[in-house]
């Protein structure tokens, strides 16, 4: 296949990162950052489910828009909500009981996104991030929790096959400020700390996506996390991966991700009839949807 020219590919590139900014994976973020005065609006909705005992189901919604202030730096900000279905848990320090109720509102999140190195410029794209999250609700029991998160990270991007195949890389640190709420009525002896905790989760992405046809892509993503907590240490780690469908057109872009728990460990619970995951804080499994449009 002939290379294109130079100009041409630069083209190609800015046009992809305009229409769906590398959208085309439902977890990893693109080194990619919006053209100044460029404006999109994104809706996410993630399905968690299955720890294997009892009955658990949640909702995550994130509705965020992005703004380009200039070629090289976008900022964002987003409203969090969730829901939560479960029953027959009780997890010592996690799970205090059922719980059950439609989405509410959860937390909201402040981004901004730096870029270093353009994708179509260089051999490698590379853009850091930063991040301030507030939230009100603990995702994994539904129980009221005060969090407030900093995040930051790198993001690489690399374009193969003249921009037909996308390969990411993303690598965070997030330190957590965490403070739960007393409950009343628990069993006798349940463990349920109310002293604030400070948590440190690591986390380490990569994916490739290709283009099959225009505008349609697909992808493959594995995510790996693991967190410290200040008493305990390493409290959990996990290993997730799995396929992405993606289209995108000029004007609006949608993604359906399918994420599952390949390997986990640390803090256990008895009834758990899996030793090879983590599954009080993570599920077996991930379904996510996200919808964007571009002005």
């Amino acid at each position: 296949m002939p290379r294109l020219p130079h100009s041409l590919l630069l083209l190609s590139a800015t046009l992809l990162a305009t229409s769906a900014s590398a959208g085309e994976f439902g977890y990893l973020q693109s080194a990619e950052t919006l053209p100044e005065g460029a404006l999109e609006v994104i809706q996410s909705v993630t399905r968690r489910a299955d720890k294997g005992y009892g009955d658990y189901e949640a909702y995550d919604f994130l509705t965020k828009l992005e703004y380009g202030v200039t070629d090289k730096f976008t900022i964002e900000g987003g409203l969090r909500a969730q829901s939560i279905d479960t029953s027959g848990l009780l997890i010592d320090g996690y799970m205090p009981g059922d719980e059950k109720y439609s989405a509410q509102f959860s937390g909201f999140e402040i981004e901004a996104k730096y870029k270093f190195l353009n994708t179509a410029e260089h051999d490698l794209g590379l853009s850091s991030y930063w991040g301030l999250n507030y939230s009100s609700k603990d995702p994994h029991s539904g129980q009221d929790k005060r969090t407030v998160s900093l995040e930051t990270g790198l993001l690489a991007q690399k374009y193969f096959l003249e921009g037909q195949m996308v390969w990411l890389g993303n690598i965070g640190l997030e330190a957590t400020h965490a403070t739960r709420d007393e409950i009343q009525g628990l069993p006798e002896g349940f463990e349920w700390p109310t002293d604030p905790e400070v948590e440190l989760e690591f986390k380490v992405g990569t994916g490739l996506s290709y283009r099959i046809v225009q505008n349609w892509y697909i992808a493959a993503e594995v995510i790996y996390e693991e967190e410290h907590e200040t008493e305990v240490g390493k409290e959990r780690y996990s290993l997730f991966a799995g396929p992405s469908i993606h289209y995108s057109s000029k004007k609006w872009w949608m993604t359906l991700s399918y994420l599952e728990q390949i390997n986990g460990g640390g803090e256990k619970f008895d009834e758990q009839d899996d030793s090879n995951l983590h599954l009080i804080e993570k599920t077996k499994d991930e379904v996510r949807l996200k919808f964007g449009l571009n002005f």
